[in-house]
């Protein structure tokens, strides 16, 4: 293999320190950072930071552009964690020179070659499943001892490899395997150096360009390996691909021909691949490997500004599409709590068996038959009202499993509600990823349990709201806001006082808590027995318990919000991003 006449030549880039006036920050210049280990410290901080915030990073909501996001995502985390960290971690670390391309290629072979034996298997079947390759010199172990990369590759020390560099034989970028392709898109972000080995039958696939120029982008150092080129079609190949090569921003990359030798095995003729060698040579010289090195460093930092911001930009978008789900989920449950309040004040947890329960209960036979007197009366004494009590129980039972009864239906019917605005032909962006992280037996299991909950807490608000209502002051204003005589305040508390003698006061609140649900005939009993106080009582209760709907309403409201309540999805999650970006900035 020789370098052909005409061939971009290996440029060399300036070693020098810029003027002072231009040094605004100690790690302006990755040369600087070379150079000078407390700004280095400093800048594989902001690193490491900006490495940890963006593997933390998520993106819950299938939202447009997510795929996009997701990728940038994973390849800026590879880039972070397999070159900008360990390469700032150990400035001093070789090279890592990684040869890269499509199947078929002839990477490994040139890789034997280039060491001068098999240190990586190359053969003709693909997919080639063997793990990556990573020759270095044996003196250089120590500084490569803590590489990330080295625990995906497999590590071989060879003399032949010059000091200051390492090459890493990463698999076919085009495999048939899926492992393989994402194997060796991560490997190229671990490079200090790509040798992009391509052939004269494949270096026009679109493949290969494409990630070179993500390289670009990156800013990282390339140099081009053109393999097999029959010595006929040699002037056109190698003109066509440098013309590629500047249309693609890469005219100052070093690029090597191989001719065509036919059918063969083993290594290359050592005078094929002798001008590679004298490259590496020269590129693993100190003042040549640290230029590389830094040039790559310097690209690698400058391309994280707009790579970040984009992440940062599309974190945004997850949360402002949350706060846009928030708001339909707000406006959708309105209609559940007024329906729900409906339902209760219509008397929902009156119909089916507290009704029939209550006729039973009422009937002339029954413990609440004839309680009063035609004349007005109240009948009964303790020990009566206390049989009672024990006798209407069971009506208590009734009312509150009519009551969680309600409460649940109320919190299934939101639930529908809100996962038919997350999914419907109105949902807004990201609504069914929503609706697909929501979990329905969880939230079933915490529906019936709140509204059980929520039940015998209002009966048990019943004999509070009772005895409230039977406190009668030294005078009382009736509803159009006349005052009581005295001589009437003393016969009502005569009155009451028999009520609860007839009664007691849990009585007085089943009936109560009947009344509020709806049973016609128990509010007019509760008026017979404490007059106005009894409507009263029932209204309180009955508003007790349309808030207490209100409340299951919510209780749906919130199990779903638990999903947008994801750290990814708050207002501010897009400002960590920034911050890190503000100190990168800042330090480079």
């Amino acid at each position: 293999m020789s370098a052909q006449p005409g061939t971009a030549p290996v440029q060399p880039v300036p070693t020098s320190r810029p003027p002072a006036a231009h040094a605004r920050h100690a790690a302006s210049d990755p040369r600087d950072v070379l150079a000078r280990p407390l700004a280095a410290t400093s800048l594989l901080d902001a690193v490491r930071d900006l490495h940890r915030d963006v593997e933390r990073t998520g993106f819950p909501l299938e939202i447009e552009g997510i795929a996009s996001a997701r990728a940038s995502r994973a390849r800026l985390v590879d880039q972070l964690g397999e070159h900008l960290v360990p390469r700032l971690t150990e400035l001093s670390a070789p090279a890592v020179v990684v040869i890269s391309g499509s199947t078929g290629a002839g990477k490994s072979t040139l890789v034997n070659s280039l060491v001068g034996s098999e240190v990586s298997t190359a053969g003709v079947l693909r997919p080639t499943t063997r793990r990556p390759v990573l020759v270095h010199n044996p003196l250089d172990e120590e500084l490569l001892s803590h590489h990330p990369v080295l625990e995906s590759v497999s590590v071989v020390a060879d003399e032949q490899v010059p000091r200051g560099i390492a090459l890493l034989d990463a698999p076919d970028l085009d495999s048939v395997l899926e492992s393989n392709r994402e194997s060796a898109h991560r490997l190229l972000e671990a490079a200090d150096l790509w040798l992009f080995v391509t052939t004269a039958a494949r270096y026009g696939d679109a493949l290969p360009w494409r990630v070179l120029q993500g390289a670009v982008e990156r800013g990282a150092s390339i140099a081009m390996v053109l393999n097999r080129v029959p010595p006929a079609s040699l002037p056109t190949v190698r003109g066509d691909l440098l013309d590629r090569l500047r249309g693609h921003g890469l005219q100052g990359s070093p690029l090597f021909v191989v001719p065509d030798l036919g059918p063969h095995e083993g290594l290359l003729p050592a005078a094929v691949v002798a001008p590679i060698r004298r490259w590496l040579a020269m590129l693993a010289g100190p003042d040549r490997a640290r230029t590389v090195i830094g040039r790559t460093l310097r690209g690698s930092l400058a391309a994280l500004r707009p790579w970040v911001d984009e992440l940062a930009e599309a974190v945004q978008a997850q949360a402002d599409a949350a706060g846009a789900i928030a708001a339909v989920l707000d406006e959708a449950i309105e209609a559940p709590t007024a329906q729900a309040a409906a339902s209760i004040r219509g008397g929902a947890v009156a119909d089916g068996a507290v009704r029939a329960r209550w006729s039973e209960l009422a009937a002339d036979s029954g413990p609440l038959g004839r309680v009063v007197r035609p004349s007005g009366r109240v009948r009964g004494s303790s020990r009566e009202g206390r049989a009672r009590v024990a006798a209407i129980q069971p009506l208590l039972e009734d009312l509150t499993r009519s009551a969680a009864a309600t409460l649940t239906a109320a919190g299934a019917h939101t639930e529908g509600v809100l996962r038919a605005a997350l999914t419907g032909p109105d949902a807004p962006a990201g609504g069914a990823s929503v609706d697909a992280a929501w979990e329905s037996s969880t939230l079933r299991t915490g529906r019936r349990s709140a509204a059980e909950q929520a039940a015998r807490a209002w009966t048990a608000q019943g004999p509070r709201v009772v005895r409230a209502a039977l406190t009668v002051g030294p005078a009382e204003t009736t509803p159009d806001g006349i005052a009581r005589p005295r001589r009437d305040v003393a016969r009502e508390v005569r009155r009451r006082g028999k009520a609860a003698s007839a009664l007691g006061d849990e009585g007085l609140a089943v009936v109560a808590l009947a009344a509020a649900s709806g049973v016609r005939e128990a509010r007019d009993l509760l008026v017979d027995l404490i007059d106005s106080a009894g409507e009263r009582a029932a209204d309180e209760l009955r508003d007790d318990l349309v808030a207490r709907v209100a409340g299951q309403v919510a209780v749906e409201r919130a199990a779903v919000g638990e999903v947008l309540s994801d750290p990814d999805l708050a207002e501010d999650a897009s400002s960590r991003l920034r911050l890190r970006l503000a100190v990168l900035k800042g330090l480079t």
